[in-house]
This record gives C-alpha cells, sequence and structure tokens, in this order.
C-alpha cells in the first residue's frame, strides 16, 4: 500500500521568512526515513498512511513547541499495491517530454 501526500506547514504570525520553521520540519521528515520530496512549496512523502501520519504529527508537535499558530495543506493521493511512486510518477512524466 502506498499513500503520497503533498504536505506544506507553518507557522502564521511568527515572522516573514518561514524558512527557519520549514527547516525545523523537514529534519522530521528526513529523519523519519520515509521517500520525500522537497519543493518550493510543499514537500511530497510516500509511505504506509499510518507512517505519513505520524510524519505529519509529529511536524505539527515541533512548530507547536514555541507558535502560537500552524497552518497545514495536506493532498493525498492512496494507491493500493504500489509504491515507490515519487519517482516513478516524475520519471513517467519526465520519459514523455
Amino acid at each position: 500500500m502506498s499513500v503520497i501526500i503533498d504536505f506544506s506547514i507553518f507557522p502564521v504570525g511568527e515572522s516573514e521568512s518561514l524558512s527557519p520553521y520549514v527547516a525545523r520540519v523537514f529534519k522530521v521528515i528526513r529523519n523519519s526515513g520515509l521517500p520525500h520530496n522537497l519543493g518550493p512549496m510543499s514537500t511530497s512523502i510516500e509511505g504506509d498512511w499510518d507512517e505519513v501520519m505520524d510524519v505529519v504529527n509529529r511536524c505539527f508537535e515541533e512548530l507547536k513547541k514555541d507558535c502560537s499558530r500552524v497552518y497545514m495543506n495536506i493532498k493525498a493521493d492512496y494507491r493500493k499495491g504500489v509504491s515507490g511512486r515519487i519517482k516513478s510518477k516524475i520519471n513517467s512524466v519526465e520519459g514523455k517530454i
């Protein structure tokens, strides 16, 4: 089983630059060991539903430590019996260009 989420999370009203907060969250994602892809506006994470949602929760807990307001956006794509889709979806499109 595989779910890919496209995920963004950041504090609201903390500062104009969000990169220090994004870096903190990205460390949580990277340390999870799940396949992921950092993008300019969001990060994709792939894995089992419970594993991925656990990472999302840990990211929220990381920001909640010192941020009074946190915005989060999640899109999910589940596909039964298939994994490795973060790379294969990109490769499929690039192969057609």
